[in-house]
């Protein structure tokens, strides 16, 4: 990498680990910059795996006052993003790269389709519930437990947006409060990434610089998202995911 290039990752790392402990989808902004660089797109997928660790721990650590009183939840969904993220991770290395390149910018679309309509599907999920004089559940039913297994096998894959996947689920299928869920999805996040990347660092090819960088960048940006997050926008921070994500897919598409 160019000094410049490296410039570009670490900054990269920083708002995808601020965006990652608000919001989610974090991958949209590291994932185009490491194309950009040059790397093969399954060697910038598990690159930047691995670099997302420590952003994903200091963003579950930022919220450690809303994850109090949820251990018995978190250690049973827990268990589910753990399977799911092997399996995720397995799939990344047993396709061949020629289908890692069809699927992803599909999967960058419907990742950027749902980052665009969760405030709407939360909103109707909650005049419904009030129609309905349904509080919503406080439990993991195996509907919920089924569904962020799933979501976990996408986010081993490919971990675009897997934290709008969760934070959707949750808020259809248990009565909490956002923020409390928040603090789940950031735990469930560190659980599939370090899953994962402890899968590839035996099992595939990635890119020491670019892990540091993202590494050290998210680790930042994790820590300050987590304390400053509730400030941003949402509306501004999906405009910023869309942008970067869409240009993730055009330079996908163009390679």
């Amino acid at each position: 990498m160019t000094p410049w290039e490296m410039v570009a990752v670490f900054v990269a790392g920083v708002g995808a680990g601020g965006i990652n402990s608000v919001v989610g989808s974090g991958t949209l902004i590291t994932f185009p910059v490491l194309l950009a660089t040059g790397l093969p797109p399954v060697t910038a997928t598990v690159s930047n795996a691995l670099g997302l660790i420590p952003g994903s721990i200091s963003g579950a650590i930022g919220y450690r006052k809303e994850l109090r009183g949820q251990g018995r939840r978190v250690l049973k969904l827990s268990a589910g993003a753990l399977v799911g993220g092997l399996a995720g991770a397995t799939l990344l290395l047993r396709l061949p790269s020629s289908a890692f390149e069809r699927i992803v910018p599909t999967l960058v679309g419907l990742a950027l389709v749902l980052v665009v309509l969760q405030p709407v599907i939360a909103k109707k999920v909650r005049s419904r519930r009030e129609a309905a004089g349904d509080t919503g559940r406080r439990d993991v039913g195996p509907l919920l437990l089924l569904g962020l297994t799933l979501a976990s096998v996408y986010g081993g894959y490919f971990a675009a947006a897997q934290g709008i996947i969760y934070m959707s689920l949750m808020g259809m299928l248990l009565d909490e409060p956002m923020q409390r869920l928040n603090g789940i999805k950031n735990v469930l996040a560190a659980v599939v990434n370090s899953v994962a990347a402890l899968f590839f660092l035996f099992a595939a090819h990635f890119d020491w610089t670019a892990v540091l960088l993202i590494a050290v960048g998210s680790a930042v940006g994790g820590t300050t998202g987590a304390m400053v997050g509730r400030r941003f926008s949402p509306a501004a921070l999906r405009a910023l995911i869309v942008t970067v994500g869409t240009a993730a897919i055009v330079q996908l598409v163009l390679r």
